[in-house]
C-alpha cells in the first residue's frame, strides 16, 4: 500500500466556507443541503475557526434536531454569534503531508476533518471519511 500519497490527491478542493459574519442557521442549512459536518471559518483565505455539525448540535439540545432533515428550531442560533461556537485552535495539514500523517492526527485527536493550508491560505480539507476511503481502496 502506498503510505506516502499526499493529502491533496484525496482532499476536497472546492470547499464551502463560512465567515464571521455568517450566521449560525447559515451554517446549519448548508451542511444539511451538502451533507456535510464542518465547515472551516475564514477572513479573506486565511482560516480562524472550524464549526461542526456537533457544535450546533451541542447549543441547539439535539432534542430539538429533526433526523429526518426537518427545520431546527432556529430560535437558538440568535443567541450565538459564530465566533462563540467555532473551534478556534484548529489544526491544519499542508497538501504536501502524506495520507498517514492525516490518519495518525486523526487518531491521537479528537476531529474529524483537517483544513488543509498553504501559504496561509486554505486550500481543501480532508476528512476521516477521506482517509478511510483512500485506505480502503488501497488494501
Amino acid at each position: 500500500m502506498k503510505s506516502d500519497v499526499p493529502v491533496s490527491e484525496i482532499m476536497t478542493k472546492n470547499i464551502l466556507r463560512l465567515s464571521l459574519s455568517d450566521n449560525l442557521s447559515t451554517a446549519e442549512a448548508l451542511m444539511k443541503k451538502n451533507h456535510i459536518r464542518h465547515l472551516p471559518v475564514v477572513e479573506k483565505e486565511r482560516i480562524v475557526g472550524m464549526v461542526s455539525l456537533n457544535d450546533l448540535l451541542r447549543i441547539s439540545f439535539a432534542d430539538a434536531v429533526d433526523v429526518d432533515g426537518g427545520d431546527i428550531e432556529t430560535t437558538i442560533y440568535d443567541m450565538f454569534t459564530i465566533e462563540q461556537v467555532m473551534t478556534k485552535k484548529v489544526e491544519y495539514i499542508s497538501s504536501e503531508h502524506t495520507v498517514t500523517e492525516a490518519a495518525e492526527l486523526f487518531l491521537h485527536h479528537e476531529f474529524h476533518a483537517l483544513p488543509v493550508v498553504d501559504d496561509d491560505c486554505l486550500t481543501g480539507l480532508v476528512t476521516t471519511t477521506d482517509v478511510i476511503k483512500f485506505f480502503l481502496s488501497n488494501q
